[in-house]
């Protein structure tokens, strides 16, 4: 890569701390330097503050909610204490992860993110491709979580109609309208201004906390508890492999990926003010708030689960086991409905976020010359909103919610790019960023500085000092690949067709799309983060 393509300044000391709070007019001059500075035109509102950026993180991970929605399969097969220990591991590791993550997010606050960061520190023989795969793996990241997302609405609403009325039948095409009216419900309110979304993003961290509580408390208050020594030391191994640790570590993916999409902050960074620093925190704090809240809810459900049996079968009937688990617990279908109704209401709100990140990043590439139709997918409406790359996001998850129709097993799939996909931009980018560190070539922060390129960066001003910076980079890494060589392995040993994990031809047949698809044409046109005059 050619050092006119991307350029890294660090800031200026004129605009710097001296800037005041309560002025957006100077905090906004000093973003957009500093956006000027990485080789892009500011052009996105920057409506997003520290609160609304903290409520859009937590609504895409939506922690103690998804931990609903897996743990339960998760405790089928290695028991209550591989899920308690395997939790602690995950949140251990991702928060290891978006420390490393937030230092790159103080260095270079871009819609772009990971395959920006790539484009910054890989060597010139190979930092078109890297950046071009890196660019690739986190898009589609993105547009799966929009997908699950809308999957997952559309499910647990027919799971909570199932609950209160047996009668009804549900048919994979309610399913498939269900997702239709989710995508274009986000894809409104994406479309209205910024100023909007922000609201909508702070009203989330409120109903985020609220509504914890809301479920928790009955939870807790109304169902019989176990024997704390059946919560944290039992382990089963119903997978049958040959030994327990082999369990435990075949079912850690499953956990840890409900602490993942925090990043969704890093695309949005265009459009939040003091996003170097900004963004930085909001990822701390996002992760901090959401491991705690999801520890709790694990603990409480697994406490509280008397029937592990029945919840097991109720996957069959009502797609997830924790509205039995609810109705067990309350002795009452219209309390289970109303607590499965406080998590629908969240779930929905996340969606919003989900299509909001990945819309900015197929806005990114496409900025980039990166996409199909780049021409269009960059093109900005009268609010400065990326209408198109919006739509683009309803466009794909109306597209695959077809799927359904044949088989939902076929999308769950092809959902499995989540984590695979997400956790290989994080590694190229972390590992990236620890070669750096080991070979000095980070300089410290400086608010006035020349321009800077590949082979001379500036740390921002967020960062870890050393050597805690280097050993929490090294254990990141470790951990991630640690997670990426379970996360194709299937749940139960010697499976059948429908038990193998899938995943792992998905993500392969990616990446090679990606190999073949850059060679062939990408490599004339695509040459990284392009310098905006």
């Amino acid at each position: 890569m050619s050092k006119d393509v991307i350029e890294l300044r660090a800031t200026s000391a004129n605009t710097g701390t001296l800037i005041s709070k309560s002025d957006d007019t100077l905090r906004f001059a000093h973003d957009d330097n500093t956006l000027r500075r990485l080789g892009k035109r500011p052009l996105l509102d920057r409506s997003f503050g520290f609160m609304s950026s903290l409520g859009l993180s937590c609504s895409v991970l939506v922690s103690w909610e998804g931990i609903l929605f897996t743990s339960v399969p998760t405790f089928l097969n290695v028991g209550p204490g591989g899920v308690v220990w395997a939790f602690l591991v995950g949140w251990v590791g991702i928060t290891s992860v978006y420390i490393v993550i937030a230092e790159l997010a103080s260095m270079a606050p871009t819609a772009g993110g990971q395959y920006h960061w790539v484009a910054m520190m890989a060597p010139e023989s190979c930092a078109n491709f890297l950046t071009y795969l890196t660019a690739w793996l986190t898009t589609l990241a993105w547009q799966a979580i929009a997908i699950t997302t809308s999957f997952s609405i559309a499910t647990l609403i027919q799971g909570i109609v199932v609950l209160s009325i047996p009668s009804y039948d549900p048919r994979s095409w309610h399913t498939v309208l269900i997702m239709f009216a989710v995508a274009l419900f986000s894809v409104l309110i994406n479309s209205t201004t910024g100023r909007i979304l922000a609201k909508f993003e702070g009203l989330f961290l409120v109903l985020h906390l609220l509504g914890f509580f809301g479920v928790l408390i009955p939870l807790v208050y109304f169902a019989p508890h176990n024997d704390p020594s059946e919560v944290f030391t039992v382990f089963s191994n119903n997978g049958n492999w040959p030994t327990q640790a082999l369990a435990f570590f075949v079912g850690l993916p499953t956990i840890a990926g409900t602490l993942t999409g925090a990043d969704c902050a890093v695309h949005m960074s265009e459009e939040v003010r003091s996003a170097n620093t900004v963004v930085p925190q909001s990822l701390i704090y996002t992760i901090t708030i959401n491991g705690s809240l999801a520890f709790a809810m694990i603990i409480a459900l697994l406490f509280c689960l008397s029937d592990a049996p029945a919840a097991a079968a109720a996957a069959d009937t009502l797609y997830y086991p924790f509205l039995q688990i609810f109705e067990s617990a309350v002795k009452s279908t219209t309390g289970a409905c109303l607590m499965a109704g406080v998590i629908l209401v969240i779930v929905i709100m996340s969606s919003i976020s989900a299509y909001a990140s990945a819309s900015r990043m197929i806005w990114s590439f496409a900025r980039d010359k990166g996409l199909p139709f780049d021409r269009i997918l960059v093109k900005l409406n009268s609010n400065a909103l990326p209408i198109y790359a919006i739509l683009s996001t309803m466009g794909f998850t109306t597209l695959l919610s077809l799927i359904v129709l044949g088989s939902s097993a076929v999308l769950s799939t092809l959902l499995s790019l989540l984590v695979t996909t997400l956790h290989s931009s994080y590694l190229l980018a972390c590992g990236l960023l620890l070669w750096h560190r080991f070979t000095g070539g980070i300089k410290p922060y400086i608010e006035a500085s020349d321009v800077i390129h590949t082979d001379n960066l500036f740390w921002g001003p967020w960062k870890v000092p050393e050597p805690f910076g280097i050993i929490n980079n090294v254990f990141a890494c470790l951990y991630m690949m640690l997670l990426l060589f379970w996360s194709f392995w299937p749940q139960v040993n010697s499976p059948t067709p429908g038990e193998v994990n899938w995943s792992v031809l998905v993500y392969g047949t990616v990446i090679l799309f990606s190999v073949i698809w850059y060679v062939l044409k990408a490599r004339r046109h695509f040459k990284g983060p392009v310098r905006e005059t």
